[in-house]
C-alpha cells in the first residue's frame, strides 16, 4: 500500500485539499472493488476524509489477502478474502449492506443490485460505477425503471475510457498472460475478441510485443477500425482454428463456446478480460474434457477426448487482476481520483438527484486530467480570447 501511494500523487493531492474539510464527515461508504493496493489507498483515503467505509472483493478471485488484512487498519471493515465461494461472496456483499452505506462505489454493480433486490436503495444516496459491465447493468436498471438511487458511470468519463479500459488494460491484460504461462509472445497468433477500449489496449499491447493479432468483432464499425489499424479481422470460428491465444473483451458471455472446442488447436491459451466469468464458457469446457489439472498457479489444462489440451487462465476470471496486480499505479491513480471527486459530488448534491445514470460532471473529467499533467511536468496551450469567440461563431 505504502508502494502505491507513493507514486499516486494525484488522489494524494485530492486528499491534500480536503483534509481540514473532511468532507465525507459521517458518510458511510460501501465499496465493492478488486481488493489490492491501488484500491486501498482509494478506501484509506475516503475514511481519513471522515467516512466509514466498509469493503468487499468485487470477485472471488481478486482480493489480496495481505491487503485485506492490511486495510483492516485503516478503514472500518473488510469482508474479503481470495477464493471465496459463491456463497461467501453474497454473504460479504450482505455485510456491506448490513453497514447501512450512504453511497455505494461499485465494480460490476453486484453490490448496488443486491441493495436494490433486498429493498435497501431507498436511504441510499447514490453509487458511483467503475467498469462497463456495471454500467450496461445500471442502464438496463433505468430503462426497466427499477433503478434505486443516483448512478454516476465513472468509467464512462474520457478519461477513464482513455486511461484506465485502454491503457491500463493494454498492459494489464498481458502482464496476467504473461505471469500465469512465462511463454514467448512475439510470433504467435493471438486473437482479441471485442474491439471496444479494452480490446484496442489488449490488441496494440500483444502487437508490440510480435505478436500477430487478429481481431473478431460484431460492431462493423470497430471492425473497420480494426482493420485500418492493421489488424487481421475474421469471425471467431475463423479464428478458433489458427490461435495460439485467446482473449475475451466483449462483457458478452458465450463468447468462446461449446461450437468453438473442436476447433481449437492443442495447447491453446484462454483468457478473459470481461468482469464477469462468463466469457469462456467454462461450464461446457468441463463437460467436454476428460480431465481437468492446475499444471501452473492460474492454469488449468483441460484434456479433451482427441488428447488436445485447451489453458484456461485464472478459472475464466479477469486475467489482469485474479493473475496480476491490475492495471498500473499511476492509471488508477486517475481513475480513483475521478471516484474520489464522484463520490465528494453525490455527497454534495444529496437529494438533488434523478433515480438516473448520470454522466461524470466534466469539470471532475477534465480537473482529474489536469492534474495528472501538473504532476508529469506538461504544460499546454490555452485558446486565446479571439480563438475562443471565433470557435463559437459560425462565420468563416
Amino acid at each position: 500500500m505504502a508502494w502505491a501511494r507513493a507514486r499516486m500523487p494525484v488522489i494524494n493531492a485530492l486528499e491534500a485539499r480536503f483534509s481540514r474539510e473532511k468532507p465525507l464527515k459521517g458518510v458511510g461508504v460501501g465499496a465493492c472493488l478488486h481488493l489490492e493496493a491501488k484500491t486501498a489507498v482509494l478506501c484509506a483515503i475516503m475514511q481519513e476524509l471522515g467516512a466509514q467505509v466498509s469493503v468487499t472483493a468485487s470477485n472471488p478471485l481478486t482480493t489480496q489477502d495481505d491487503v485485506a488484512a492490511a486495510l483492516t487498519k485503516e478503514v472500518s471493515h473488510v469482508y474479503a478474502w481470495r477464493g471465496e465461494t459463491a456463497e461467501e461472496y453474497s454473504l460479504n456483499l450482505g455485510m456491506v449492506l448490513d453497514s447501512k452505506p450512504d453511497v455505494l462505489v461499485d465494480d460490476g454493480a453486484d453490490l448496488s443490485v443486491m441493495a436494490m433486490e433486498r429493498g435497501r436503495g431507498k436511504g441510499i444516496i447514490g453509487a458511483t460505477e467503475e467498469t462497463t459491465t456495471g454500467v450496461r447493468r445500471f442502464r438496463n436498471l433505468e430503462r426497466d425503471g427499477v433503478l434505486g438511487f443516483p448512478v454516476i458511470p465513472v468509467n464512462d468519463a474520457f478519461s477513464k475510457h482513455l486511461f484506465d479500459n485502454r491503457f491500463g488494460s493494454g498492459q494489464s491484460v498481458v502482464d496476467g498472460l504473461l505471469r500465469s504461462t512465462n511463454m514467448n509472445i512475439a510470433g504467435r497468433r493471438c486473437v482479441v475478441v471485442g474491439y471496444g477500449w479494452v480490446g484496442e489496449g489488449v490488441a496494440e499491447r500483444l502487437r508490440g510485443m510480435g505478436a500477430r493479432v487478429v481481431v473478431c468483432e460484431v460492431d462493423p464499425f470497430k471492425a473497420l477500425e480494426a482493420h485500418f489499424e492493421g489488424f487481421e479481422v475474421m469471425p471467431m470460428r475463423e479464428a478458433a482454428r489458427v490461435a495460439d491465444v485467446i482473449v475475451s473483451c466483449t462483457g458478452c458471455d458465450d463468447v468462446v463456446g461449446k461450437r468453438h472446442f473442436g476447433l481449437l488447436k492443442d495447447g491453446v491459451i484462454l483468457a478473459n478480460a470481461g468482469h464477469f466469468d462468463v466469457e469462456v464458457n467454462v461450464k461446457e469446457l468441463r463437460k467436454a474434457a476428460v480431465k481437468a489439472e492446475e499444471v501452473r498457479p492460474n492454469v488449468t489444462q483441460f484434456t479433451l477426448k482427441d488428447g488436445r489440451r485447451l489453458y484456461l487462465l485464472a478459472e475464466g476470471r479477469l486475467v489482469n487482476i485474479a493473475a496480476a496486480d491490475g492495471h498500473p499505479i499511476e492509471i488508477m491513480d486517475m481513475s480513483f481520483s475521478l471516484q474520489l471527486l464522484s463520490v465528494l459530488y453525490l455527497v454534495r448534491h444529496r437529494g438533488r438527484m434523478e433515480r438516473k445514470v448520470l454522466p461524470v460532471p466534466p469539470d471532475v473529467d477534465i480537473e482529474v486530467a489536469q492534474l495528472k499533467l501538473e504532476n508529469e511536468g506538461i504544460r499546454i496551450d490555452t485558446l486565446t480570447k479571439a480563438q475562443k469567440k471565433y470557435l463559437d461563431s459560425w462565420g468563416q
